[in-house]
């Protein structure tokens, strides 16, 4: 086939047909095509847009550019949870564990970083000895023995997503909701659950600041899903501001590791219990939503999720003991302090995901690699009552110069003012 008229096609706003999805997902995932114009492909259609039933095509042809999972051998519903993106969502290594331990089972396909937003397969990564590559009786084996695993896209799941996933990282073609909406269900058909919870993020740190677009594409991702016959959840949750207090690779498995051994984190537990509590309703363990909200909290407060987590990590070659007592590789770190006094207004995600990404946590090139243990801790959280040289943030930087350059981003990335902020609710919407 000629991509360079597939590439036309878009380019002069037609549309294309489902075969000529089914041929692009074939070209991307075989290296048939070379990446460049796999590159101009993604840029037209994010340029001329695509309809809905070019997006359920191209969520086909990915979902089928590999195998299709199937687990024949488990006897609980299926559930997969995916997020949108964030700055400081660690959420999947919380509600993951926490769904399996409340007698579901969740085969979740993740990717790593997109732009400015972090990546669950890079936090992971950070965990010495874990495995993100893994065979289908692998992954197979693992769900039967601990009711979940978080890996990634190979050379036989989805294999489509994952060179497109790469190449839009990288050319500034992430916030396509058509291309956004085929790459999260098209992996999530990939990996056979019958149940998807989407938490799609919305706010200055999102891949869709306006909470416009962000509705637009949790009713896409719905519908594509609804049209796979499969159950669909979409929370729209707040992410002007980071999750949590710690962005970055290791210092997020941190912040997982601690809510999920009974800390409060702020929004992350409160986040992490909804959207388990919504999968489990969805599939059917808990008759309501106040009975499932009670079934995720017990599940957090009784240490069970802390323990699938450990299996989990644990099956896909984790050594969690390591990490515990791995070496920093971080020599620098500085903080960022109140110029003066008053009331932190803005703490901008954005700008704090762009800083950590300066900071070594994240990639411009597809082959770049990225420091687990760079980042940006959060000391003061809008609404804090600040003084004049109170530290707001902590930058660690294996390099000075990244440190500095991390340090500049930040510097334009709060408002320090005489009255404290409006509050902002967590969860704007909910989709069921």
């Amino acid at each position: 086939m000629d991509f360079q008229r597939l590439i036309a096609a878009k380019r002069d706003g037609k549309r294309l047909r489902p075969q000529d999805w089914r041929w692009i997902a074939e070209a991307a995932s075989g290296g048939l095509v070379p990446p460049y114009q796999l590159a101009a492909l993604l840029m037209a259609v994010y340029l001329r847009g695509m309809d809905f039933s070019e997006t359920y095509a191209l969520t086909e042809a990915i979902a089928g550019s590999g195998e299709r999972l199937t687990w024949p051998g488990v006897d609980r519903p299926l559930v997969d949870k995916h997020s949108t993106g964030g700055v400081g969502d660690k959420l999947s290594l919380v509600v993951v564990p926490l769904l399996a331990a409340c007698g579901v089972a969740v085969p979740k396909l993740s990717g790593r970083g997109l732009g400015h937003t972090g990546g669950t397969l890079d936090k992971l990564a950070a965990i010495p000895g874990y495995r993100a590559e893994l065979s289908p009786e692998e992954l197979r084996r693992i769900l039967t023995r601990t009711g979940c695993f978080i890996a990634g896209h190979s050379r036989r799941i989805a294999p489509a997503d994952a060179v497109l996933y790469h190449l839009r990282d990288v050319t500034a073609t992430v916030d396509s909701i058509p291309l956004v909406t085929a790459s999260i269900v098209g992996k999530k058909l990939a990996a056979g659950a019958d149940t998807f919870v989407i938490d799609v993020k919305t706010g200055r740190g999102a891949l869709f600041a306006s909470q416009p677009r962000a509705l637009r594409l949790a009713r896409w991702i719905k519908r594509a899903s609804e049209k796979a016959g499969k159950t669909c959840v979409c929370v729209v949750s707040e992410m002007g501001a980071p999750l949590g207090r710690r962005v970055g690779n290791a210092l997020e498995v941190e912040e997982a590791l601690a809510v999920l051994a009974g800390e409060d984190v702020p929004e992350v537990r409160e986040l992490s219990l909804e959207l388990a509590a919504q999968g489990l309703k969805a599939a059917g363990i808990a008759p309501g939503i106040t009975a499932a909200r009670e079934l995720a909290r017990r599940g957090l407060d009784d240490g069970s999720a802390r323990e699938v987590f450990e299996q989990m990590i644990a099956a896909q070659g984790g050594d969690l003991d390591a990490f515990a007592k791995r070496k920093r590789s971080t020599a620098y770190s500085a903080e960022l302090k109140a110029p003066r006094d008053g009331w932190l207004r803005r703490l901008d995600a954005l700008v704090v995901g762009r800083a950590a990404g300066l900071a070594g946590a994240g990639r411009t090139l597809t082959d770049d690699e990225v420091d687990p243990e760079a980042g940006v801790e959060i000391i003061a959280k809008p609404g804090s009552r600040l003084t004049k040289g109170d530290p707001i943030l902590v930058v660690h930087a294996s390099e000075e110069d990244k440190l500095r350059a991390a340090l500049k981003e930040l510097s334009g990335g709060i408002t320090i003012g005489e009255e404290p902020p409006a509050p902002r609710p967590l969860i704007r919407k909910i989709l069921s």
